[in-house]
């Protein structure tokens, strides 16, 4: 992989660019796209204005995503986690999840919160192996936790 990864916040000029990485990872995933379930997509900046939005750049090109939404009681939730087809299984989802896991402590958050649908096994066991632990199954979705508080950083 070329040297040129960088880990930066979202900027508003990156709109395009990352709505469409994410609605073809879904694409690849689910076969087609419901215009009607992605609505945070359309104005990335003001949906996620109270957290972080990650964007992970490589050689000038956006190759990956995730963001952190501040919860109740000392949480952050995970979503948007994102890489592009060409460039998965390459290190690029850890180290967006290691940003965000810093993020979390930084800001002072205990515990870290995510779901993903359970059939999509690779992600399930990504999260797992970075030391998520799955809390329950509902709806297809696995929900996982991890608490911030046993130095997890350090497990990515």
């Amino acid at each position: 992989m070329p040297n040129e990864l960088t880990i930066r916040s979202f900027q508003p000029e990156d709109q395009t660019a990352v709505k469409k990485l994410i609605l073809e990872g879904l694409k690849d995933h689910w076969g087609t796209i419901d215009p009607l379930k992605n609505p945070d997509l359309d104005d990335i900046g003001s949906y996620y204005a109270r957290g972080f939005f990650r964007v992970v750049v490589l050689d000038g090109r956006i190759v990956g995503t995730g963001a952190l939404i501040p919860r109740a009681d000392s949480a952050a939730e995970i979503v948007r986690m994102s890489v592009a087809r060409d460039l998965r299984r390459r290190g690029i989802g850890s180290a967006i999840l290691k940003q965000l896991i810093g993020d979390a402590e930084a800001s002072g958050r205990r515990k870290i919160i995510l779901e993903t649908t359970s059939t999509w096994s690779d992600a399930v066991a990504f999260y797992e192996r970075r030391g998520f632990r799955p809390t329950h199954v509902q709806g297809g979705d696995t929900y996982f936790l991890l608490e911030l508080n046993r130095g997890s950083a350090s497990v990515v």
